[in-house]
């Protein structure tokens, strides 16, 4: 037993001190990918979260979902799905947990992150205090784990803030911000008035579920009794939770740090109000069986400190997708800002407009300006609050996480500070490694001067030429505008034919359009229109273009709406090819058109997206002279995603298995081999409540093997879902010839593969 006797001094908890070489203060997204991609790159990693889960806002504890860039498929970013270590997480979820179950997303963050020997983690740990070493650098963090009674001092020459709140950059004394800055300050016209407010409010969510016999309900005394104080009231339903309450919200009026006790009981207050108006109100009798199953405990945050830093990001430079040369990572989510009163403003939940496309985001960004080894991550980062409605997104915080992460541990390798790799020579070190690992930084592509498959001899077993994209599918009638993206050569003069099948005579009105800007997805330059008469009934309709384009990129075949007409589709689905339409998406604000207000600093133009599979098949057609888009040279031209070109390799239809040969003049010695697969970077795997149709994406190769040049089997994989596979040979590998061998995944959609790289 152990006893001890009254003590004349106070007693102190328990103390451990842990060293490392990287702190990550945060267990959300950005910090968990900081750590994962730190620890991968060798450096030891200590990473320190208040809450007894990982994930932030996208765990079970809140459970919103995870997005970026693809918002919902509602903008015209396509494959703009965040790479590398989010990637990987999201991608491994819907293989796992297509259904989007919050609690078997923790499991597999949590495996991710204790997978990683280099990463020690600490659960229910918050960090306190901390130590300075001089004025502008921190030597230690102290934290207390409530669970286990123990202080822990965590010392480390680099540090990386990504709590939300920002405890470590305040606690060191870094330039920080709350609020939305002054118009004159930025010239930003989406700059809120005051009446607006500045900041974005908490939100909690609350989940129901039917238990098959009636359920009573009474509420607690704290319950919202007068349901009318929320103006938006009468767009409950029953058949909503979760995610689709992301309006109750408050606190934007009041100190979102320190009075968020307040505000989560204020929270706690409608949620409970609400829950009692649906069962008790009597206008909702579907309710009858239903009950409540889960409320969120702790508010999701949206919004706090925004920390200095050596650059700040600003509604310009997302608008006008302004180039960084130390780009290290892109948003796409629209500008998004609340009104400060939430639930209970009189206004629309959100107000948010759109880029015409990605943008990137600097470096500089991530470092405190004043704090020479402190990281800032996830909502924390450089940015006006305007341009903060847009990188606050779990997804765009995770690619930041990645890039700090590894910009850490090249800190480590070289002994230079965070600061020292805004040079230009050195980011180019940083850029490099990143896209190696999938970050696709906008329009860079990897180096490939170091890569041992770009010095070989590709030989391939297929490409594909795309001269048809077969007439198997369903008919699509045109109650909507559609259109066929396709990567179109420059000075070239195409003909395609359609099926088209018409209720009556009438006119087919044919586009072809593309993008004013290479690199983006939104059809704004007219290069040619067609209005073609027809005939009742089934017919094939060739249409015979003029106008070329001046730049090898994709263009819109565009079929104007006529609810006359119906288009063959096809089943058949390809790398790098997709269908759009000129629909809606309420829920981020697309109507088609964005037509925002005069002097808001953003464009007007149409949205053209994809629908989620399985609607969305590609508009089958012939196409004439055919697209010879695919060659083996992709597989090593830099780029793991497609951009004013597919950049992959696709072998022809007909393959069942498909062979990629490497030859040298020489033996070589190899390290290790990187496969970028199509794991379809337009969908954005939203990671909770939502769910999806698959859970592997249909592009992606399942199956394959790695053989030496006697056709002996070196590595093989099978059931694969993820996006890059990585082979380490146990003792390296001598080779002159290697065959990487491929199945079909099945028999709509031919092997591809973005690049391959080997050190």
């Amino acid at each position: 037993m152990i006893k001890q006797e009254l003590s004349p001094i106070k007693r102190g908890n328990k103390l451990v001190e842990l060293n490392s070489e990287l702190v990550v203060a945060g267990g959300g997204m950005a910090g968990v990918c900081a750590a994962i991609a730190a620890a991968r790159d060798g450096i030891k990693v200590i990473l320190v979260q208040d809450r007894p889960v990982l994930g932030g806002n996208g765990s079970s504890e809140v459970r919103l979902w995870i997005l970026g860039a693809t918002s919902h498929l509602g903008n015209n970013n396509r494959w703009a799905r965040e790479g590398g270590v989010i990637d990987e997480i999201l991608v491994e979820n819907l293989y796992r947990n297509k259904e989007g179950n919050a609690v078997i997303f923790d499991t597999i963050i949590l495996e991710k992150v204790v997978s990683e020997s280099n990463i020690t983690l600490l659960l229910n740990t918050m960090v306190f205090d901390l130590e300075k070493r001089d004025d502008t650098s921190i030597s230690s963090l102290t934290a207390f784990c409530s669970q286990n009674s123990t202080e822990y001092l965590l010392k480390a020459p680099l540090f990386c803030d990504a709590s939300g709140d920002g405890i470590v950059g305040f606690l060191a004394g870094a330039s920080y911000r709350i609020g939305a800055e002054a118009k004159s300050e930025f010239s930003e016209g989406f700059t809120p008035s005051e009446g607006y407010g500045e900041l974005l409010g908490h939100t909690i969510y609350f989940y129901s579920k039917d238990t098959g016999r009636p359920i009573k309900y009474v509420a607690p005394s704290y319950a919202l009794q007068d349901i009318t104080k929320i103006p938006r009231f009468r767009n409950i339903k029953t058949g909503q939770m979760g995610c689709n309450f992301w309006w109750f919200e408050y606190g934007g009026r009041r100190d979102t740090i320190h009075d968020t006790e307040e505000i989560k009981w204020e929270l706690w207050s409608v949620v409970y109000g609400v829950w009692n108006y649906i069962k008790n109100s009597g206008n909702f009798p579907e309710s009858e069986n239903l009950t409540l199953e889960w409320v969120g405990t702790i508010p999701g945050k949206r919004e706090s400190r925004r920390f200095e830093g050596h650059y700040m990001l600003k509604q310009q430079d997302l608008v006008n997708q302004t180039h960084f040369q130390d780009a290290v990572a892109h948003g796409g989510w629209a500008i998004d800002l609340h009104p400060a009163d939430g639930v209970f403003s009189e206004l629309p939940g959100c107000n948010q407009y759109h880029s015409k496309g990605i943008y990137e985001i600097p470096y500089r960004c991530y470092l405190s300006k004043d704090i020479t080894n402190l990281f800032i991550a996830g909502r924390l980062i450089s940015a006006s609050h305007v341009a903060f409605g847009s990188t606050r997104v779990m997804a765009t915080a995770g690619l930041g996480g990645q890039a700090i992460g590894t910009a850490a541990a090249m800190c480590i390798r070289t002994g230079l500070l965070p600061g020292d790799f805004v040079d230009p020579d050195k980011i180019k070190l940083l850029q490099q490694r990143l896209n190696i690992k999938g970050q696709s930084i906008p329009g860079l592509p990897i180096d490939n001067g170091g890569n041992l498959a770009s010095k070989a001899v590709i030989n391939v077993s297929s490409c594909l030429s795309l001269g048809q994209i077969p007439f198997n599918g369903s008919w699509l009638k045109l109650e909507f505008a559609a259109g066929q993206m396709l990567p179109l050569a420059k000075n070239t003069k195409y003909s395609f034919e359609v099926m088209v099948d018409a209720a009556c005579d009438t006119l087919l009105d044919a586009e072809l359009q593309i993008s004013s800007k290479l690199g983006n997805y939104t059809p704004d330059t007219l290069v040619e229109k067609q209005r073609i008469p027809l005939r009742a009934g089934k017919q094939m309709v060739k249409i015979d273009f003029i106008g070329t384009l001046k730049e090898d990129q994709y263009g819109f075949l565009i079929f104007r709406s006529n609810s006359q007409l119906s288009l063959q589709c096809s089943q058949n689905r390809i790398t790098g090819i997709v269908s759009v339409f000129n629909k809606t998406n309420p829920a981020v604000n697309n109507f088609g058109k964005q037509l925002p207000p005069a002097g808001s600093g953003f464009d007007s133009f149409e949205f053209w997206c994809p629908e989620r599979r399985p609607k969305g098949e590609n508009l089958a057609m012939n196409i004439s002279p055919a697209l010879n888009c695919f060659p083996a040279q992709n597989l090593v031209n830099g780029f793991t995603r497609p951009g004013t070109q597919p950049n992959a390799w696709v072998a022809d239809w007909q393959e069942v298995c498909s062979t990629i040969l490497l030859t040298w003049e020489k033996v070589q010695q190899i390290t290790s081999i990187t496969l970028h697969f199509d794991t379809d970077f337009d969908h954005p795997m939203e990671s909770s409540q939502m769910g999806h149709p698959e859970d592997v994406m249909p592009f992606c190769v399942r199956n394959f093997r790695i053989l030496d040049d006697q056709r002996n089997l070196l590595f093989e994989k099978n059931d694969n879902h993820q996006t890059i596979v990585r082979w380490n040979p146990a003792k390296g590998l001598e080779a002159r010839r290697l065959f990487l061998e491929f199945e079909q995944p099945n028999s709509q959609v031919p092997a591809a593969l973005f690049e391959i790289y080997m050190d």
